[in-house]
């Protein structure tokens, strides 16, 4: 489409590129729901999740084929999302290292999702997110 391969930035990707990449998720989550499988989507929802009329879309929409909806939000501190950013290496991240206060100042710190969630928390202060994770794998129930 004539743009780089490492922008997730950028209008083309926000308006073809990223909807098509949603849609796939959904859909692949969705069909395997309706087959009875447990699935988890990992995705950065965060303009999704804060929307509270596409909350309450996939919410009956999952809930309709007997799925229960746990969202998860990993929250991040500043300094702990550049240091993992940097360490991550991904080139699409290279815009947003070279031009971090720029970046950080379109980045809402106490962003909470708009429906039901658990908060992870993902700082060298706080329990390792895998321990976090099996916790609440844990007290999920599963049928």
């Amino acid at each position: 489409m004539g743009e780089s391969q490492h922008d997730r930035e950028g209008d083309t990707y926000l308006s073809a590129i990223r909807p098509a990449e949603y849609e796939a998720l959904l859909e692949c989550t969705r069909e395997n729901v309706e087959c009875g499988n447990s699935a988890i989507m990992v995705a950065p929802f965060i303009r999704k999740l804060g929307d509270p009329a596409w909350c309450r879309t996939a919410a009956a929409g999952f809930g309709g084929l007997g799925a229960v909806i746990h969202a998860v939000w990993v929250h991040c501190d500043a300094e702990s999302m550049r240091t993992r950013l940097a360490h991550r290496g991904a080139a699409r991240d290279s815009s947003k290292l070279a031009n971090w206060d720029r970046y950080l100042e379109g980045v809402d710190l106490g962003y909470t999702p708009a429906m039901p969630h658990t908060v992870m928390h993902n700082s060298p202060s706080s329990v390792p997110l895998r321990a976090q994770a099996g916790r609440l794998l844990a007290s999920l129930s599963v049928i």
